[in-house]
């Protein structure tokens, strides 16, 4: 945390900024000081003064400028407190720009082909965060499937725990039996769509990412890309996978080997949603091309939104008042001891 004075400052407004204009009293009393301070102090006529040119000043001769410099610091602070310093903390209406977005990726084994580097499912995880961070306005959420689907985090403005959820993502669900599993792309559009159909954002948006053909669940993804088009819901479809065959984990009675296994991604339906929905329907064959796409789709148009913020006004006086009463008492205290009997008037 930056406890600089700027920093402080920043953060500071006066509730009653006119009082700053008894600071300008400070400049007569600096003029009177110095100009009839020496006729209140007591002198003495020598014929000589050469005797005293090698003795050192006392210490309440050194001390002396310290009583007006103490009451100046003592003034300015009360003044300060006058002015009532507070935090700028209020509510406030604010228009940001964003769109509301949810993310909905497969998580069925095949998802654990290392055509892309660890695999599918964890190159497309740190792609999706690195999208994530790029868009601090957004409302995101995400959604995941395999032969069934469910809301994994709804739409948040909280990145930091979506992103945490992203992470805690993997094909384990399907793996080991949690879920069905398969690939139900109209299931999981279904579930997205119904995170949107509500949202009062200018643009809503969906992005898919899979890398295989619908083979499960009661909705159809023909079926699920109509309602969201009904409810002005662009869908971006990613169909994630190199061409031809990827390498897939086995187990076997020695471990887990690797086999090549055909990638079947129905692009044909993918992109049937994409145009259903005015969207747009990719294919990325190793990170590199998905981090592009997801460039890409960050170029979306954003829409204002409109966001109520409230933080709290406190009054900061406390440390002026502080000064001021100790900077008092100081200067009494002096005054009546180590001055006293130089009756310095200044």
């Amino acid at each position: 945390m930056d406890y600089s004075l700027s920093s402080y400052l920043q953060h500071i407004e006066f509730a009653n900024p006119l009082y700053f204009l008894l600071l300008l009293l400070i400049v007569p009393y600096v003029l009177w000081y110095l100009m009839y301070r020496h006729r209140s102090e007591p002198q003495l006529r020598l014929d000589r003064t050469s005797v005293f040119a090698q003795t050192p000043p006392s210490l309440r001769v050194m001390l002396m400028p310290v009583l007006p410099f103490l009451r100046i610091l003592a003034f300015i602070a009360l003044v300060i407190v006058l002015a009532r310093p507070q935090t700028t903390n209020s509510w406030r209406n604010q228009d940001i720009e964003g769109i509301d977005i949810m993310m909905a990726l497969d998580v069925s084994t095949s998802m654990l082909a290392r055509d892309l580097k660890p695999n599918r499912i964890d190159a497309a995880k740190r792609v999706a965060n690195e999208f994530i961070a790029s868009r601090p306005n957004d409302n995101i959420g995400l959604t995941i499937f395999a032969g069934e689907s469910f809301t994994q985090c709804p739409m948040t403005i909280d990145h930091a725990s979506l992103m945490t959820m992203v992470n805690s993502v993997s094909t384990d669900l399907a793996l080991h039996g949690m879920i069905s599993d398969g690939t139900a792309i109209g299931m999981g559009l279904a579930s997205a769509v119904d995170r949107l159909k509500d949202s009062k954002a200018k643009s809503k948006v969906i992005i898919l990412l899979t890398d295989g053909s619908n083979n499960m669940g009661n909705i159809s993804p023909k079926m699920a890309a109509q309602i969201a088009s009904q409810f002005g819901i662009r869908v971006y479809t990613i169909g994630v996978g190199s061409n031809g065959m990827a390498p897939y984990p086995v187990q076997t009675p020695y471990g887990i080997e690797y086999h090549p296994m055909k990638v079947e991604i129905d692009t044909e339906m993918l992109g049937f949603i994409a145009n259903e929905t005015k969207g747009k329907f990719y294919r990325a064959t190793d990170e590199k091309e998905l981090l592009q796409v997801y460039q890409e789709i960050d170029q979306l148009e954003k829409s204002k939104l409109n966001v109520r913020k409230y933080s709290r006004r406190e009054d900061q006086y406390e440390v002026f008042a502080i000064i001021a009463i100790i900077a008092f008492a100081l200067e009494w205290l002096l005054r009546l001891t180590l001055f006293r009997q130089m009756r310095v008037k200044a």
